[in-house]
């Protein structure tokens, strides 16, 4: 038992474009403290923004309250009066980092798809170094 809070930061969206897909909108954004970049798609219907928007995201590797393993047990076979992580955020997606790369400096790529909808981040290693090839929780909510 743990933390599973992977990792933990505020974004602005600086951009958005809707262009390419009906429902779905990829965002990019600067982290608070301008270290970190991220383009991520998410379902506009689901989760509406505007540019200058602010947002508090999480990527973590289970829901479990007490940083327990799920086991297996997806968020449907969870009891209804069970807490976990989700309650308290907006958009919650389940998948899987799948690549990383170097980048300038210190910095590296991480690669997460949530089932066709993506996340690339980049930043320093130190603040990315706990993401593993491996499936993970996003969560977001507003500040």
């Amino acid at each position: 038992m743990g933390d599973s809070k992977l990792f933990v930061d505020t974004f602005t969206i600086t951009g958005i474009n809707s262009q390419k897909y009906d429902r779905v909108s990829r965002l990019t954004g600067n982290s608070e403290s301008q270290e970190v970049f991220l383009t991520l798609d998410v379902n506009s219907e689901l989760f509406p923004c505007v540019v200058g928007d602010r947002y508090h995201l999480v990527l973590a590797s289970t829901l479990s309250l007490d940083g327990s393993k799920d086991d297996q047990k997806g968020w449907r076979d969870l009891a209804r009066q069970e807490k976990t992580l989700a309650d308290d955020f907006m958009y919650v997606c389940h998948g899987k980092v799948y690549r990383f790369e170097e980048a300038e400096s210190d910095n590296i790529k991480v690669y997460v798809s949530f089932g066709g909808l993506l996340l690339y981040i980049e930043g320093s290693y130190k603040r990315l170094s706990q993401l593993r090839i491996d499936y993970v929780y996003l969560l977001i909510k507003r500040p």
